[in-house]
């Protein structure tokens, strides 16, 4: 029976019988504009694999290399290759796998952890089976950071990843055949697009898609517009940063105290709760002790009640010399609208003109919107700090370059506080991610990583 939806904003409700579980597996990819990069990312982690990956759960599971060991408190990483063969049919040598990981993890590398792979010193092969990393400092996380996609090998056109991009139009992926499997059926292949999350929802809605990944805020209206079986929505216990930096400081917000007052304001103006009444509020940068040698660093205004924060923040405006104007920037998207509504009028409650801006205009506030991809208080910090203090911003650079571990969480707790006490991020809560997942998918995990592999969708594809 053919599904039909109604669409009188983007979408309606509706869903459909997705049948028996004998056809492909449809997976849509939420992504912004026409950059692709949310496709490219789940794409290279199907098709390419690094030393290890990360399974369903969002733990660290063998892929090229089949053990490893850490030695000397984190200061050196011996992996073993097993098995692996590029997507050509040829085996991958620790010769190769060195020289891609070389590449990758240089300086200039210019992606997202290009800043947290400094402590790598060399990487070498010490027979063509066994790979070392070694380490200016020690890296407890340095397994979880190699499972990313970024550090996912590739050589030339061809990768060892757990799937296989088919020949044909479009994007479809399966795994290599097995001389000693029955042979591959419909049910085996995916089908992988990227698209917007208006129409991706819509497809899922109708049935025409089993996964959807990708959501964040900014499309979850759609989400609840459209309705789909409360089973099928699944949201991630995501780990990382939502809030704003001051990304300006000038006037207002050069000092401390007045960006204390915009920051007790959005924090009591109950943010989180215009996208989902579900969604939890966060007041610290740091969402857990993680490595550094003491609990998170509370704000300045701990103490204050919240009707006491309000009056505070008024004062405090009402005392500069001069009317305060704010630009916000935010993303597209219905929920983003729903953002701006609330942090519109908690600013205007103490006094404050906010207009909104595009995400990467020039702006006094941006919204930061990511998930920590590895469980340090460093990446926290460094990422919260746009800009902070110098006190804090010297902090940070010295526990990354710290000798040991304990000087590193010593100095992780400082530049912690250090943070607090500038007020250079407004901590709101913990990313929001979501996806639509079919019950087929019976393998499907949230985690905190928000990683989904799609060679572990399925508990049994035949």
């Amino acid at each position: 029976m053919r599904c039909r939806i109604l669409l009188p904003l983007f979408l309606m409700l509706s869903a459909c019988d997705r049948g028996a579980d004998d056809r492909p597996v449809v997976v849509s990819v939420v992504q912004e504009g026409r950059g692709g990069d949310a496709e490219r990312a789940v794409l290279r982690g199907a098709v390419a694999q690094g030393l290890v990956r990360f399974d369903a759960a969002g733990q660290v599971e063998p892929a090229i290399a089949a053990r490893w060991n850490m030695l000397d408190g984190g200061r050196s990483y011996i992996f073993r290759l097993g098995d692996a063969t590029w997507s050509d049919g040829r085996p991958v040598t620790a010769g190769q796998v060195v020289q891609a990981l070389r590449h990758a993890v240089r300086p200039d590398a210019g992606h997202r952890l290009s800043p947290f792979l400094r402590s790598i010193d060399e990487i070498v092969a010490m027979t063509p089976q066994v790979i070392e990393v070694r380490l200016k400092r020690p890296n407890t996380e340095l397994l979880t950071l190699l499972a990313q996609p970024e550090l996912a090998v590739i050589r030339g056109p061809h990768g060892s990843g757990p799937l296989r991009r088919l020949q044909r139009a479009g994007v479809w992926l399966r795994a290599p055949a097995d001389p000693d499997a029955p042979p591959p059926v419909a049910a085996d292949e995916i089908r992988l697009r990227g698209e917007r999350g208006s129409r991706a929802i819509a497809r899922f809605v109708e049935g025409r898609s089993d996964l959807v990944l990708g959501g964040g805020v900014a499309d979850w209206p759609i989400v609840r517009a459209a309705a789909p079986t409360p089973a099928d929505i699944r949201v991630d216990p995501a780990r990382g940063l939502f809030g704003f930096a001051f990304a300006a400081r000038s006037g207002f917000l050069s000092q401390p105290l007045g960006r204390a007052a915009v920051a007790m304001a959005l924090q009591s103006g109950e943010l989180p709760a215009a996208i989902d009444a579900g969604w939890g509020g966060a007041t610290t940068v740091l969402p857990e002790r993680l490595d550094s040698a003491s609990d998170p660093a509370l704000p300045p205004w701990r103490n204050l009640t919240t009707e006491q924060r309000w009056q505070t923040a008024r004062a405090q405006v009402a005392g500069f010399a001069g009317p305060v104007s704010v630009r916000v920037a935010l993303p597209d998207g219905p929920g983003a609208t729903l953002l701006w509504g609330r942090t519109a009028r908690a600013l205007a409650r103490i006094g404050i003109a906010a207009r909104r801006v595009a995400i990467d205009a020039p702006a006094d506030l941006r919204l930061i919107d990511q998930v920590a991809p590895y469980d340090s208080a460093r990446w926290y910090l460094a990422n919260a700090c746009r800009p902070c203090s110098i006190e804090a911003l010297t902090l940070i650079a010295g526990a990354r370059d710290a000798a040991t571990l304990e000087v590193r969480a010593d100095r992780l707790a400082a530049a912690d506080a250090a943070l607090a006490a500038d007020v250079a991020f407004v901590t709101l809560a913990r990313p929001w991610r979501w996806s639509l997942v079919a019950r087929r998918l019976g393998a499907f995990q949230t985690n905190a990583r928000v990683v989904h592999p799609l060679n572990h969708l399925r508990r049994d594809p035949r």
